[in-house]
């Protein structure tokens, strides 16, 4: 039986609902580098643009992150 990765896990995701952020992948996955799962999925023919989103922590401090948003794929065919 296959070993189901972080990686596959967060490339459903991606196809499935367009797009991701670090809190969703932690806390549904528990992965900590979502920017270099998202460098490797680039890496295998995947489109994905980061936006950068302002929101606000719980303290009420302006905080940034990274949504990245799923566009297709580069060559039409994806090896993750």
């Amino acid at each position: 039986m296959a070993r189901t990765t972080k990686t596959s896990l967060i490339k459903q995701v991606l196809i499935e609902h367009g797009y991701i952020t670090a809190k969703t992948a932690w806390e549904q996955f528990g992965a900590e580098r979502l920017g270099s799962i998202i460098f490797n999925l680039r890496e295998r023919g995947m489109d994905i643009e980061t936006q950068m989103q302002v929101d606000k922590d719980r303290y009420g401090n302006t905080i940034q992150f990274a949504k990245y948003i799923y566009r297709g794929e580069v060559d039409g065919t994806s090896k993750a």
